[in-house]
């Protein structure tokens, strides 16, 4: 298991012109993004206590999420996440579920889980069943991703967030989602045991403030 350091900070819209310009000059846009981005959407579980929601926004020091995701509209590729994070550094696991599987966990079909061969499937049918997670919440956003070998770093943009309230119809295209608020664009960075200077460098910029921002709870201000 390794975790990495994450850097979170909240920028305007002619803050990320700036840095994305420096940034180009010196690191490469993610080959698997479509013309520099790409859409995700995401399906996130809490239970009625909403624990995952007030874990993120109390600070809790060791928390974890479940989400369900895919990419581009492509849901011949769809993965279980679990992000977990210990003393200010995160870590993921993942499994592959095919679109019919998804959709039987979104509808709470869950028994199958059980014989799952993956181990993170068996531990969310475990959760759904003794914590009561439940999908909660759609949230979809544009990223532009970019990476920079030494030190294992990526940066992204996330911005264009929507939320589909409290709706759990992920599987379809057609589900209606709004604005998520005046969500501000997010910059998020990743590293191992380093981050270079160059990339701190085009990071700067006067008004970015480091912070907690997240996505899950700023479309759960609607349901």
């Amino acid at each position: 298991m390794q975790y990495r350091h994450e850097w979170k900070h909240e920028i305007n819209r002619s803050e990320l012109i700036a840095i994305r310009q420096r940034l180009r000059a010196v690191a490469q846009t993610d080959p698997h993004a479509v013309d520099g981005k790409y859409s995700i959407r995401s399906l996130y579980f809490d239970n009625p206590k909403d624990k995952a929601l007030r874990e993120k926004i109390d600070g809790v020091n060791m928390r974890e999420k479940f989400r369900i995701r895919f990419y581009n509209g492509d849901t011949s590729v769809i993965h279980l996440e679990k992000k977990s994070r210990v003393n200010g550094l995160g870590t993921k696991f993942s499994a592959p579920l095919t679109k019919e599987e998804a959709g039987r966990i979104a509808e709470g079909d869950i028994d199958w889980m059980r014989e799952s061969a993956h181990s993170l499937i068996q531990e969310l049918y475990s959760k759904m069943r003794y914590q009561q997670l439940r999908p909660q919440t759609i949230v979809d956003y544009t990223r532009e991703p970019y990476i920079y070998p030494p030190g294992n770093v990526r940066v992204t943009f996330d911005y264009d967030i929507r939320t589909g309230l409290r709706s759990t119809d992920f599987l379809n295209p057609s589900c209606t989602t709004i604005p998520a608020g005046d969500a501000p664009v997010i910059l998020e960075v990743k590293w191992d045991a380093f981050l270079p200077d160059i990339i701190r460098a085009c990071l700067q910029t006067p008004n970015c403030r480091a912070g907690a921002f997240s996505k899950y709870a700023q479309c759960r201000i609607y349901g």
